[in-house]
């Protein structure tokens, strides 16, 4: 060990003695326990007070408090993309099985669970299995174990289509939304009515989210439920049953495309889906029946454990790209640097101006959303924070006395002073906060554990 790094640690450990020993400490803890172990807080000062209606200051801070970051990235804030994963769990299974203002009734709506996949773009490593679960050879003519860093990588780099991967990557978010208007009028074909008609018969919900493959292009999952004309709680016709809606979004994959701009470099390409479309029944919801429930808490753990992730490659990848020069000092395996440098070359054509590839190289071209959702689905992310303030604003009037929230008004005054901790001794200390902070919910919400 250098003399540097020995000099540098002990330095940490006097820093992190000092801290515990401080009388601020347990000030400092408090604001690091409110923003739940925030990785990169915002750092606030100024004051606030709770006054009731008839002039009585119930409640003042005053000095430096801490706000979250709310990145919803596991690589960049473990504790604040927690709290997304929780809000995205609720959100997704209410859609399932009602709740937060979503009726039960929707239980008993036909209802899918979706993947969709790229195409194929150039032989890559895997690990193939046969039906039975025996591994079978990749293509290289290797078994490969399930750490090597080759899987997802391409055969054949020179031959590999990085330009199509790229555009296809691009256009995912729009190869998606034109899916969504042909699965409409795919049932409504099925249905016997025309597309317009349809809105009068039955409404298509869904709630996707994005999910990198080990290739580095996505995949979405969706949960696709089929209402009624108003939506949650009305029946649709008895003729759309889950195996009709089974068979028109297979045929509303097959048929969708997009074409990228042309352009005289690279020409263009019609974007398709991959040939793999999973289509997963979820059975109507018996709320005597345990092992339902649980399935519809895996299906959205699932949904919402992938809403916190980044690229998969590495978390440097979770940085914008600054220049070609930053691509190549990046820790990322050749292949996602090879995706990135793509993305950046293509970007430098006017022709794709538009897509902003430079912007969105260090996803790999993806400029989407990781979490979409129809409206009519279910509730929302702001009706979630805005119930859990309401909540917390609650019990801390009632623990003053006061029962009815009305009665209080907040007056705030705050400016940022910064970002982020002091030095290593604070982040490693709100890390171990953030730690504590998770186990205990895990503990209070069983139902949860799997998405933290």
């Amino acid at each position: 060990m250098g003399a540097a790094l020995v000099e540098r640690l002990s330095t940490e450990d006097e820093r992190l003695s000092l801290l515990l020993r401080s009388g601020g400490y347990r000030s400092w803890r408090a604001k690091v326990e409110a923003v739940g172990g925030c990785a990169k807080p915002i750092r606030l000062a100024g004051s606030s007070y709770w006054e009731t209606r008839d002039g009585r200051r119930v409640k003042e801070t005053e000095g430096a408090i801490f706000a979250a970051c709310n990145n919803r990235r596991e690589s960049r804030c473990p504790a604040c993309s927690a709290r997304y994963a929780a809000d995205t769990f609720h959100l997704i299974r209410c859609g399932l099985t009602g709740g937060k203002g979503v009726t039960d009734e929707v239980g008993q709506s036909p209802r899918l669970f979706i993947t969709l996949t790229a195409p194929s773009f150039g032989a890559v490593h895997n690990r193939p299995t046969t039906r039975a679960g025996k591994a079978r050879r990749c293509a290289c003519g290797e078994y490969h174990h399930e750490h090597d860093t080759r899987l997802g990588s391409p055969i054949d780099p020179q031959g590999y289509d990085y330009t199509g991967a790229v555009l296809w990557q691009a256009h995912a978010p729009e190869l998606w939304r034109r899916f969504t208007i042909t699965v409409a009028r795919h049932l409504a074909r099925a249905l016997g009515l025309r597309p317009r008609e349809l809105r009068d018969h039955a409404r298509l919900s869904y709630a996707k989210v994005a999910e990198y493959q080990r290739r580095g292009l996505v995949h979405f999952h969706a949960v696709v439920r089929l209402d009624g004309p108003t939506g949650p709680g009305s029946t649709p016709p008895a003729a759309a049953t889950t195996e009709l809606l089974d068979a028109v979004i297979r045929s509303a994959a097959a048929s969708t495309t997009v074409d990228s701009p042309d352009s005289d470099v690279v020409g263009s390409r019609r974007l398709t889906w991959g040939d793999q479309v999973d289509c997963e029944p979820i059975t109507a919801t018996d709320p005597d029946d345990p092992a339902q429930l649980v399935h519809d808490r895996q299906v959205a753990g699932y949904v919402a454990k992938y809403a916190t992730k980044g690229t998969g490659q590495t978390t440097g990848s979770d940085t914008p790209i600054r220049s070609e020069q930053h691509i190549a000092d990046l820790n990322v395996s050749e292949h996602a640097r090879a995706m990135m440098r793509t993305a950046w070359n293509l970007g430098g054509l006017p022709e794709f101006a538009d897509l902003r590839l430079r912007k969105w190289a260090h996803m790999l071209g993806f400029r989407g959303h990781f979490l979409t959702k129809s409206r009519r689905y279910s509730t929302t992310f702001t009706a979630l924070r805005s119930a859990r303030r309401e909540h917390r604003f609650a019990r801390e009037l009632a623990a003053l006395g006061i029962e009815d929230t009305s009665e209080v008004v907040v007056v705030s005054d705050w400016s940022m002073t910064g970002v982020g901790y002091r030095n290593d001794a604070e982040r490693q200390l709100a890390e171990a906060i953030a730690d504590a902070a998770l186990e205990r919910r895990k503990a209070h919400r069983p139902d949860l554990a799997e998405v933290a």
